[in-house]
């Protein structure tokens, strides 16, 4: 049987409380200490399902890699004394670590398969084989009407810089091209049509590679030697985001969200809320070397509908679920432009979220035009009630939905909800300690 919470409606949500270290600092952390020739110590790393999925893949190539509480510890030699794996990687449901890993072994002079779930094995992958392609690397996969998906066969070696302009705003490819790049003797550029979180840049960076960034343009001089470091990740904001939410939807709630990464390419979600007439501010400001972080405090606010498409959308994708339940919580309508990018997400998101919502009565519909794409409109305000509505294996999807369910009248359940351990262990036990009643 699959698991599922049960929510239900609740008094004010308080406290200060931590969030999982951030997912997508936490895959690069594992990475570029793996290609550092030394010892690499970083805290509050994520070990979510997702995150160690690529911490097997660098044990599989003969790296060292130590765990203890949420500190983990990389011994390498460097790329050069990577063994190649006796059998194929299997990176499970996360498409980070396949893409990731796909411009990592670009430059590796051996041959590797990249599987996956059910759910990977669905997600576009020739947004990442094109470019590696480009640079030299062989990336074959199964190809259905044009697009390539997993498992993906590399056969890497000697690649060469390239100048690519993305043709789709995608932090992961950026990442893939550049981890290649690094290996590569020359300049690699990347253009992205809007930008997205410089994550990678700034490890990179911090870790002695030259890389800058110019207008549109992110330049990096190859080959890189990678220095080892000693880091903290920062709480992430997109696991944040669901407490955020509510905090200002549920009655009389105040939240404070403990050293939460704040990095401008990510905080798309806090910009939106604001102009909702969200009661949110940043205190105690820190910098550590190359991340930005803060306390994010957040109360219970009057919410109003807005429109939000463009630039914005790449900066807050993975948030999108979570500001449709704002959404239903705020006056007026939202209109969210653009967003077809769920679509090719662990599940369909728009479907998922569209559905959920609407088995508990909100207003929201997905419709498709030529001028903006996906489309979702909520008219917010309408009164939820209890339902039974299923994550489709999607953990945003999941957590998205329980935070709806703490408005609903009635009991809601949550099912399939394992799915959330990929990026916010213990999810259902912190909303619990913010004073929330959800049971699994």
């Amino acid at each position: 049987m699959l698991a599922e919470w049960m929510i239900r409606p609740s008094g004010p949500l308080r406290g200060r409380h931590a969030v999982p270290g951030d997912k997508s600092i936490s895959h690069r952390v594992i990475i570029i200490g793996a290609m550092a020739r030394g010892t690499t110590r970083a805290r509050h790393l994520l070990l979510s399902e997702d995150c160690r999925r690529t911490i097997k893949a660098f044990r599989a190539l003969g790296v060292r890699v130590a765990l203890s509480g949420d500190t983990v510890t990389i011994a390498s030699q460097g790329i050069e004394a990577w063994q190649a794996p006796a059998g194929p990687i299997d990176c499970g449901n996360s498409g980070t670590t396949m893409r990731l890993l796909s411009g990592v072994f670009a430059g590796c002079p051996w041959r590797v398969m990249l599987t996956g779930d059910a759910s990977l094995s669905r997600r576009p992958m020739r947004r990442v084989a094109v470019p590696l392609r480009l640079m030299g690397a062989r990336v074959a996969g199964r190809v259905r009407r044009g697009e390539v998906y997993p498992p993906l066969r590399i056969h890497g070696g000697a690649i060469h810089p390239l100048r690519y302009a993305m043709p789709v705003a995608s932090a992961q490819v950026k990442s893939a091209v550049l981890f290649a790049g690094a290996q590569a003797d020359g300049v690699t550029a990347v253009r992205e049509p809007q930008p997205t979180r410089d994550h990678t840049e700034g490890l990179l960076r911090f870790c002695g590679a030259a890389i800058r960034r110019r207008g549109a343009w992110v330049r990096l001089i190859g080959p890189v030697r990678v220095r080892p470091r000693r880091l903290v990740v920062p709480g992430d904001l997109s696991s944040a985001a669901f407490l955020i939410v509510a905090g200002l939807i549920v009655p009389g709630s105040h939240l404070v969200l403990q050293d939460v990464g704040v990095n401008p390419t990510r905080t798309g979600l806090l910009t939106v809320l604001r102009r909702m007439g969200a009661r949110l501010r940043l205190c105690a400001r820190a910098a550590h070397g190359w991340e930005p972080r803060a306390d994010v405090e957040v109360s219970a606010s009057a919410l109003r509908g807005v429109a939000v498409g463009g630039a914005l959308i790449p900066n807050l994708i993975d948030e999108l679920p979570i500001l449709m339940v704002a959404a239903c919580a705020a006056s007026g309508r939202t209109v969210l432009r653009g967003v077809g990018e769920l679509r090719v997400k662990e599940t369909d998101r728009i479907e998922s979220m569209v559905a959920g919502l609407s088995r508990m009565g909100a207003a929201i519909r997905a419709t498709r035009t030529r001028a903006s794409g996906d489309v979702v409109t909520i008219d917010g305000g309408v009164p939820l009630h209890g339902a039974i509505v299923d994550s489709r294996g999607d953990h945003r999807t999941a957590m998205s939905l329980a935070i709806a369910g703490l408005l609903a009248r009635g009991a809601t359940r949550v099912r399939d909800v394992a799915c959330v351990d990929t990026s916010f262990p213990g999810f259902a036990a912190t909303l619990r300690a913010c004073g929330a009643l959800i049971k699994a």
